[in-house]
């Protein structure tokens, strides 16, 4: 991506931690209305496709919280947010909007991209940001409002905040972080070639056309192709309809050269004889041309990923693999001690077993 003089508000953060950001200010937030204090919202800050309202959706999920969602972009008139007049009782109120929730929460309304509704609108909501109401209707009890930007200062199209808006809200800025984005994939299922891809080349993910999200888009449109060599031409279609060129020529390169295809932590787990298995071609491939720590990067990641997530109990030959893993000669000591390391805090208490071997605990204590 061009680099442009954004403009952000509250601390950079991976998704991970934005998540755990919106789960304090919520709970912060049930708190206070318990006590008969103000509620506040919450902004999320990034660049364009990188999960901002996905993972508000997932936090809504997971909390089993009720869901409403606005793109206020596309309100053309102040009654598309306030509501349409009606008299009653001699006096003129406004109707609540459909998209106004109507049960107690806890809930979670999504006001997204809200920078890029016009400056009217904006204005309008500052009364929905500070109360929780506007004009003649109110947000049910146990409702939170979260909301999307993009940043100021750069070529997106969005109406500036003033400062009365802005210190309505807390602010965190949410960027891209590779090996949580790979553990969000593995849960989610995205194509194993995918996820190797963008731990190899995570620069990449953070172009114009190329974003987590159209990334997502290209992974999903070849799962169903088992030999992406054999169908290059159509991967090559697939890949230029959603990316940048320059992302283009990288999956084509790594594809061509069997990248894609590396052996899967599963696989190395399961399999018979390591050395010829695993050992012997993953040398090869890392060792051609030039040293690709890079490729032993992305496995290694893969490999702590795939044993956390699963909270696999190792049968012998399997911790007998993982030793083996851990042990490889051409292993770059930095790589094997974070492995070791992401071993040790686990919670998985079989893969302890790996550090308790002799070899292993001695490199362990050499690299400490």
């Amino acid at each position: 991506m061009k680099k442009q003089n954004y403009i952000f508000y509250g601390l950079e953060s991976n998704s991970a931690e934005v998540q755990g950001f919106i789960e304090h200010i919520i709970k912060s937030n049930l708190d206070a209305e318990k006590a008969g204090n103000d509620k506040t919202p919450i902004c999320i800050w990034g660049t364009h496709g990188i999960g901002k309202t996905a993972l508000v959706k997932q936090i809504a999920i997971e909390n089993n919280f009720q869901w409403a969602y606005i793109a206020p972009a596309q309100f053309e008139e102040m009654g598309d947010l306030i509501g349409m007049p009606t008299k009653e009782d001699g006096k003129t109120s406004f109707l609540a909007p459909e998209w106004v929730p109507e049960t107690t929460g806890p809930g979670i309304l999504l006001i997204d991209d809200v920078n890029r509704a016009d400056d009217r609108i904006l204005r309008g909501i500052m009364q929905l940001l500070q109360n929780f109401e506007l004009v003649s209707w109110k947000l049910p009890p146990l409702w939170q409002i979260v909301l999307t930007a993009n940043p100021d200062g750069g070529d997106y199209s969005v109406t500036p905040m003033d400062d009365a808006m802005l210190t309505r809200m807390m602010h965190v800025t949410m960027h891209f972080d590779p090996k949580v984005w790979a553990i969000w994939a593995e849960k989610n299922g995205i194509d194993s070639r995918g996820i190797n891809f963008v731990l190899t080349y995570p620069e990449i993910a953070e172009g114009n056309r190329t974003t987590p999200r159209s990334l997502v888009q290209f992974f999903n449109s070849i799962a169903s192709i088992p030999n992406l060599q054999k169908q290059l031409p159509l991967v090559q279609m697939l890949a230029s309809s959603c990316l940048d060129e320059e992302t283009v020529t990288a999956f084509i390169a790594f594809v061509q050269q069997n990248l894609a295809e590396l052996i899967t932590s599963e696989e190395i787990l399961a399999v018979s004889n390591f050395q010829t298995q695993v050992h012997n071609p993953v040398k090869a491939i890392v060792q051609k041309d030039v040293f690709r720590v890079d490729i032993l990067a992305t496995m290694c990641t893969r490999m702590i990923n795939y044993l956390m997530l699963h909270k696999i109990k190792m049968d012998k030959n399997q911790l007998e693999n993982l030793k083996s893993f851990v042990k490889m000669d051409f292993l770059p000591n930095d790589l094997r001690l974070s492995l070791l390391q992401d071993i040790m805090s686990g919670d998985n208490e079989s893969l302890k077993q790996v550090v308790a071997d002799p070899e292993i605990s001695m490199m362990l204590l050499q690299n400490m």
